[in-house]
């Protein structure tokens, strides 16, 4: 179970509680580094997902199968909204969506597995880690400085805050981009991680023609990825570009076209 990946979603949410009592209304409508979305928009994002998660909406088959396309659709519909509206949203649901989160983690339900739509299938006790992940990600790379527009400090990263949305991560990059991302993997490239949140794992080649990568703790290759685990969420989002991050040691070949397909939402 991973109770370190609420107690990461927790946090996150304290210290963008903390950044969001301090931006005025200029700086809600300044573009942040989230393509296409104002600060107040990834605001928007996180309000409409906490929503969601308390009072789920009815099956739609004319919604937008692509999930950064479904994304997309809830912010424009909170465009019209005031400030304040969107931010009451975020407030109101977020407590609650949290109190879920928690109760996921109980024995009983926490292995059930839960299909997120356009991301994959994972166990529920880890939902808590795709917040942890979502939170951390659009408020220290998209909403503050130096990749956002906001000039508000938050405390520094630590092993418990970034290992859990390193851990989503992780889990999602098999299922989120499927064949297209497997056929670019001919060989194990071991990506190793540094620094708060810091992991050493093996991409594996699919097993079968069309069949999912495996991801494997430890070094099982010769070829080596290397960044900061708190780069990688930015560059595995394709926030930033992976060869500003990234040392590679062993075959490069090999690993350009894996580094250049992947990304996860």
């Amino acid at each position: 179970m991973t109770g370190a990946g609420l107690s990461s979603a927790r946090l996150s949410s304290e210290h963008l509680a903390d950044v969001v009592s301090l931006v005025d209304d200029e700086q809600w409508e300044l573009p942040s580094a989230c393509a296409g979305w104002r600060v107040i928009d990834v605001i928007a994002h996180l309000g409409a997902l906490a929503h969601e998660a308390v009072e789920p909406p009815a099956p739609d088959p004319t919604l937008p199968k692509n999930r950064e396309r479904y994304h997309d659709l809830r912010v424009d519909e909170r465009r019209g909204w005031s400030h304040a509206e969107v931010v009451d949203e975020w407030r109101d649901f977020t407590p609650r969506q949290l109190e879920i989160l928690e109760s996921a983690q109980e024995p009983a339900r926490a292995g059930q597995p839960v299909e997120v739509p356009g991301l994959g299938t994972y166990p529920r006790h880890l939902l808590a880690n795709t917040v942890a992940f979502n939170v951390l990600c659009h408020l220290r790379h998209d909403m503050l400085a130096p990749d956002g527009p906001l000039p508000f400090a938050v405390p520094e990263e630590t092993d418990g805050l970034v290992a859990p949305a390193v851990a989503f991560m992780l889990a999602g990059l098999p299922q989120m981009q499927g064949p297209e991302l497997a056929a670019t993997v001919a060989e194990p490239l071991v990506l190793d991680l540094t620094g708060p949140g810091a992991t050493t794992v093996t991409v594996l080649p699919a097993a079968r023609q069309d069949g999912p990568l495996t991801v494997r703790p430890g070094a099982l290759g010769a070829t080596r990825i290397s960044s900061t685990a708190s780069d990688f969420i930015a560059w595995g989002t394709t926030r930033t570009p992976w060869r500003d991050h990234c040392r590679i040691t062993g075959d490069t070949f090999a690993a350009t076209p894996f580094l250049d397909c992947l990304d996860i939402i």
